[in-house]
């Protein structure tokens, strides 16, 4: 791990051991990203594992290939490209680049939706045999579809990292000329660089008084629970977590068709689809959910069922695990 988190406090209570690569950050540096390589190669020799297990861009192209320089089988599994539809056209290069590097690196890539192994495949990522999709789960325990229509004002929440990827902004905007036709107000969780800017847009669109920022949070379950609307304005996507925590939490979704987000939410079933940037479509179909407290009950109700069925925790681990023993086993 590169930070010490909540992660690192929960798996240290469990008695798994931890170990922190100091080195390893999310920007890129080619002088610490080469130090990080020099950890994380240490870490490995010392260890000798049977297997590395990687995820995130830059831990992922960094840990195949330290898998790789001491001959040990390796899987990455690939949170969304950095290559894909949304991401600006320089940065797609290099990064599509660096991906099909890597790919030689390892034996296993796991996507989280079909779409990103199905774009792994079109850019001649890797071979079909090496790349397969397992959709991201979530525990199920103590969860139950929550009603909260009877309550006002009616909540809308977006749960994301304020970044050019999220585009909560579009929201604001939205938001902002919506603001005279019911009662609502919209919570905002996360923290990030465009915070301070999304808080004055705020302020200059007038909507101050019903918008919260609440920053990062650790009871976002309690947050869903309380709510009425999720609401993810992505511009680029793998297979969120959030949609699947709302959907656990009995909301209906709204969300950018990106990514894989339309293997979560079936579009006018289980919430809407709309396209990346389009502030009309977003406060139009957001001006049904705030106006019709039946339709949001019904498709929170049944995107509940939805995620039941097949977003768990237990169908992905296991999925995961299949995949992991195939290639030791191999050896």
């Amino acid at each position: 791990m590169g930070t010490i988190g909540p992660l690192w406090d929960e798996l240290k209570d469990r008695g798994i051991p931890v170990y922190k690569c100091s080195s390893l950050q999310r920007s890129l540096s080619p002088v610490l990203d080469f130090k990080a390589f020099i950890e994380l190669n240490s870490i490995v020799k010392e260890l000798t594992p049977d297997l590395v297990c990687t995820h995130s861009s830059k831990a992922g192209f960094l840990g195949r290939f330290v898998a790789y320089k001491n001959g040990i089988p390796a899987v990455f599994t690939a949170h969304g490209w950095s290559f894909t539809d949304g991401v600006s056209p320089v940065n797609r290069k290099i990064y599509l680049q660096l991906e099909r590097m890597a790919a030689k690196w390892c034996e296993g890539i796991i996507c989280v939706s079909e779409y990103d192994r199905q774009l792994a495949l079109e850019k001649r990522v890797a071979s079909s045999n090496k790349l397969v999709t397992i959709h991201n789960g979530i525990p199920t325990s103590g969860c139950s579809a929550t009603s909260t229509c009877d309550r006002a004002p009616i909540r809308i929440i977006m749960v994301a990292r304020f970044s050019e990827q999220k585009d909560q902004q579009l929201l604001v905007r939205a938001a902002s000329q919506l603001k005279t036709m019911t009662d609502f107000e919209i919570d905002f969780v996360g923290d990030g660089p465009l915070l301070s800017a999304t808080e004055e847009l705020a302020r200059k669109l007038q909507i101050s008084d019903k918008v919260r920022f609440l920053g990062a949070r650790t009871d976002v379950s309690e947050l869903l629970e309380k709510a009425h609307i999720f609401v993810l304005t992505s511009n680029w996507e793998g297979f969120p977590i959030t949609i699947l925590e709302a959907m656990r939490a009995g909301l209906p979704v709204i969300t950018s068709d990106v990514g894989g987000c339309k293997e979560a939410v079936i579009d006018g079933i289980t919430g809407y689809l709309i396209p990346r940037g389009d502030l009309e479509c977003l406060k139009e179909r957001l001006g049904r959910l705030l106006n019709d407290s039946q339709l949001r009950t019904s498709m929170g109700d049944t995107g509940f069922d939805r995620f039941s069925k097949y977003f768990t925790v237990e169908q992905m681990a296991e999925k995961t695990m299949a995949v992991y023993e195939s290639i030791i086993s191999d050896l």
